[in-house]
Order: C-alpha cells, then sequence, then structure tokens
C-alpha cells in the first residue's frame, strides 16, 4: 500500500470521529428495501462517503480517492479549510513514520489554527509522537545521524502541557515526562517532574500518587552511605506526610516499612562516618558518631554495631591508662 493511501485511511478515520462535532442538520432521502422512502441525514451520507472512500483505497483506486475527497469537501462544507488540508499533510508524514517533520507540521498546525475543531485531534497526535521518543524512538538528526529522542519526546510533552492547560491531557503529558524519567533512573529529573506535577494538581489521585512517587524518586536517589543522606532526609519527609494524609493506603503499601528502611539507612549513614574516624586513628570523634547512632536509632542494626566499637574503643583506652 503506498504511503499516500495510509495516509488517506487514517484521516478519513479520524473525520469520521469528528464527524459527530460539526452538527450536520440537513436530510436526503433514499429508498430502503423495503421499497419505502427514508430520510438519511448529512451525517449518515457523510459518513457514507468517507465508507466508499475507504474503499477505493483498498481496492487500490487511488485517481478516484483524491477526487471522493475533493467531492466530500465540496458537499460539507463546513469540514473543508486550511486547516483540514494541514491536518492531512500532516498525517501523511505521520503514517510514513517521517515524526520529526510529521511533529513540526503538527507544531505549525497548533500555532495557525488554535480555533480549529481539529485541536485537539492534533494534541492527540503530538502525544503519540512524544510518547514513542520517551520510549526510545530515535529521531533523525542532520539527516544521517539517529539518537534517542527523550529530549523531543519532553520538549513535545511541555508544549502540550502549556497548550492544554488543567485538562486531562495536559495531565497525561507531565505524568508521561515524569514517568519516563523514572523508567530511565533518572531520579532526581523524575522528583523535579513529580513535584511540579504535585504543585499544579495537589488533589485527588494524581496528587496523591504524585506525593508517593516524590517520596520513592527521593528515596531511589540516595547512592549509599559514601554519599550525601539529604535524599533520604526528603523521602522521610515525603513518605511521612503520605501517611499521615491517606493512612489507609499507607497501611496497604506498608509505608511503615519504608520508613524503617531509611531509618536503617541513615543510622548506617552515620555509623560509617564513626567507622571513617576509626580507621583514620581518631576513636574520640569516632565514638561521637557511634553515639549519635545509639541515641536516634536506638533499634538499628548500625547502632548495635556502633555499641560493639564504641566498647572495644573503651577497652583500648582503659588498658592504655
Amino acid at each position: 500500500m503506498c504511503k499516500y493511501k495510509k495516509g488517506i485511511i487514517v484521516a478519513t478515520a479520524f473525520i469520521v470521529l469528528l464527524s459527530a462535532r460539526w452538527g450536520f442538520s440537513a436530510e436526503t432521502w433514499r429508498l430502503g428495501r423495503d421499497e419505502q422512502w427514508k430520510a438519511v441525514s448529512a451525517e449518515d451520507k457523510y459518513v457514507l462517503a468517507v465508507a466508499e472512500i475507504k474503499r477505493q483505497v483498498n481496492m487500490g483506486e487511488t485517481k478516484a480517492v483524491g477526487e471522493a475527497i475533493g467531492q466530500l469537501k465540496e458537499d460539507f462544507p463546513e469540514i473543508a479549510g486550511p486547516d483540514l488540508d494541514a491536518f492531512l499533510a500532516a498525517e501523511v508524514l505521520y503514517c510514513e513514520g517521517k515524526f520529526t517533520k510529521a511533529g513540526r507540521a503538527y507544531e505549525k498546525f497548533l500555532s495557525a489554527y488554535p480555533q480549529s475543531e481539529l485541536y485537539e485531534g492534533v494534541l492527540d497526535r503530538q502525544f503519540a509522537i512524544a510518547t514513542a521518543y520517551l520510549g526510545g524512538q530515535k529521531r533523525a538528526v542532520l539527516v544521517v545521524f539517529k539518537m534517542r529522542g527523550y529530549a523531543e519526546g519532553e520538549r513535545i510533552m511541555d508544549k502540550i502541557v502549556e497548550r492544554a492547560g488543567d485538562s486531562p491531557m495536559a495531565m497525561k503529558a507531565a505524568l508521561a515526562v515524569a514517568e519516563s524519567y523514572e523508567r530511565r533512573e533518572k531520579f532526581v529529573e523524575a522528583y523535579e517532574r513529580w513535584a511540579e506535577i504535585s504543585s499544579r494538581w495537589p488533589t485527588g489521585k494524581i496528587g496523591k500518587d504524585a506525593l508517593l512517587s516524590m517520596a520513592r524518586c527521593k528515596h531511589a536517589a540516595y547512592r549509599g552511605p559514601r554519599y550525601d543522606s539529604t535524599h533520604l532526609i526528603s523521602a522521610k519527609s515525603y513518605y511521612e506526610r503520605f501517611k499521615m494524609r491517606y493512612p489507609r493506603d499507607a497501611e496497604d503499601m506498608d509505608i511503615d516499612g519504608r520508613l524503617e528502611q531509611i531509618d536503617e539507612q541513615l543510622a548506617y549513614k552515620q555509623f560509617s562516618i564513626g567507622e571513617h574516624y576509626q580507621q583514620a586513628g581518631n576513636k574520640q570523634a569516632a565514638n561521637l558518631y557511634y553515639q549519635m547512632v545509639l541515641d536516634d536509632w536506638p533499634e538499628s542494626t548500625a547502632a548495635k554495631m556502633a555499641k560493639e566499637r564504641m566498647s572495644g574503643n573503651l577497652g583500648e583506652e582503659e588498658i592504655k591508662k
């Protein structure tokens, strides 16, 4: 099937989905199988015309397809116009898999025809392209080279959020970017996106999911005892906030278990600092950090280790005395 035909198939299917939005009201008449004249609404006539176009495409009647589309625009001038032409041109590029060019064409459409009936449909197309890029689809760079289109997908989604306001589409686009970062284990960037979502949609399911995701990403961003514990402290704060706001969900998700894990990690982080001073020969400084572990996380595994180290240090000091 030629590329032109594929573009027409998608375009006509899209028009069928939108046909009800033009509110056809005129009627024609046809003779039914029972030999009785029946009213045919303009909408029915429109759908029949589109179905005929699709049949012609399937039969390979390329010339007839072009003529039929021209007739469709003539019979239903309410759908004809530069916006429809621009949309059809972009659709052909999309069906050919030329996402970069199609994305640009859709972008021009959105800027040029903000009041078009096709506007939301084009946003859907942009969302589909951006989703492909965020999923790892490659895009052409300097014609010859190809690279992952994550940045382009993010850019398109951000434009959708900007254009769609607080609509479900804007929400979907914002979520797609945050989830993409998280899938790629870019937890700092994912956290920032979830924080934006939480600020924009603080209530409802999305607000709850965003708060939990902020905690999860902060926790995942912690790289171990050799690194700063700021991420752990933030994660604990968000988990505690989630537990306070959604106690039933927190119980189902074992948030207490996650908080215990974070306490263990914080305790071990502090213990590792004491261990560093221990290895450097500064037992006094080491004991200070061991004591902090005992004071702040007395039930932790690190507290048991700290107690053993402190006992050994004090024993050696007593022997020296």
